[in-house]
């Protein structure tokens, strides 16, 4: 079987765990700290706080941006579920609006109805989905217009960029996740960048019990650290991650050529100014024929995947919460027609390959 994901520990992985481990000092440190200066630095921005995980990151985002109680924030149905829950983890109220069907990620034109319609929008909470950075122009002139503050979930987007500006570098706070089968990982843990100085110091207090200084605490904190032995990971992956992403997309041409003349499916969209780094490589087929093609891939030895089946809404929390069907109908459509095939850099000159004969061969 082809793996749909396949998380690289090498020996630079191992020798930095060694030496955390021989320091004897397996908390947040010092690798820590380097940790989170070398990726604020390789995504552009001026902090970065490292955090247990994604959605810890994510937290820690809507915090410092001063989402509260009875706020609305504003973001997609279409991801990980995480993204939305963050958003009720600060007593905040997610309002969804739609995708566009070809980016799969929030429709600038959509969030705009929503931003005239809804009173007390804190924040927009956007998604880089698949490895693809949303319309940033475009939200970003929303946000001149209508004054919100801007999160960037870029979990599946390390090293994206939009006109040449990288994910996590043009919000007023990003959240990054480092789970096993993230372009770079560190089995679990996750950074929040911002490029506000005060920003930063509500964040470090806000992972570390609210503390400020050794044993005094101001404010509401959580423990959301992450440790030396996750950070020592991140430091060698991130050295990596420029080779593998080049991989990654080079993987994407390759499917990109080969798939163009099948009616059966659409190929992911990779707007102007845009790089892709292909977090999931994403198909689309008929609702009626995914199944079936999900099944014969599978049967031939591809690993797949549906990120994600339904939009967030439509799951048994939010309708218990009020919300209901037909909210958002792209990504309701784009739910029932999704399917991600193996991109990821490990794949084998054989294995894309096979892939592509494999899907050649449908029907």
């Amino acid at each position: 079987m082809i793996n749909i994901a396949y998380p690289v520990i090498g020996k630079r992985e191992r020798q930095l765990i060694n030496e955390v481990l021989d320091s004897g000092m397996l908390a947040s440190g010092k690798y820590v700290e380097r940790f989170e200066r070398s990726f604020a630095e390789y995504s552009g921005a001026k902090f970065g706080i490292a955090t247990a995980n994604g959605t810890t990151s994510l937290h820690a985002a809507l915090l410092m941006c001063g989402v509260k109680p009875g706020d609305k924030v504003v973001t997609t149905p279409f991801s990980f579920i995480a993204t939305a829950n963050s958003i009720l983890f600060c007593g905040a109220k997610p309002v969804f609006a739609d995708i566009d069907p070809l980016t799969y990620n929030i429709n600038p034109a959509e969030l705009e109805k929503i931003l005239k319609k809804e009173k007390n929008v804190k924040a927009v909470l956007i998604v880089h989905l698949y490895g693809l950075m949303c319309d940033m122009a475009a939200i970003l002139k929303l946000r001149k217009k209508y004054n919100f503050k801007i999160i960037e979930d870029a979990c599946q987007a390390h090293g994206a960029e939009f006109k040449g500006k990288k994910s996590g570098s043009l919000g007023d706070a990003a959240a990054f996740s480092f789970y096993a089968t993230k372009n770079m990982m560190t089995g679990e843990g996750g950074i929040t960048l911002t490029n506000d100085s005060k920003m930063d110091a509500y964040a470090r207090q806000l992972i570390n019990h609210g503390r400020e200084g050794h044993s005094t605490h101001t404010v509401l904190g959580y423990n959301y650290r992450l440790t030396n032995i996750a950070a020592a990971i991140g430091i060698a992956q991130l050295e990596q991650l420029e080779d593998w992403t080049k991989k990654r997309i080079s993987n994407a041409q390759k499917y990109n050529k080969a798939f163009e003349g099948l009616d059966f499916i659409k190929t992911p969209a990779v707007p102007k100014n845009h790089r892709h780094v292909f977090h999931q490589y994403t198909l689309r087929v008929k609702d009626s024929e995914r199944e079936k093609f999900i099944k014969y891939l599978r049967d031939n030895g591809v690993g797949c995947g549906i990120y994600y089946d339904t939009a967030m809404y439509r799951q048994p929390l939010y309708k218990k919460l009020g919300y209901k069907a037909g909210l958002c109908p792209e990504a309701e459509k784009a739910a029932k027609e999704v399917v991600s095939i193996p991109v990821h850099p490990s794949l084998s000159k054989s294995d894309t390959d096979k892939v592509i004969k494999i899907i050649a061969n449908y029907k």
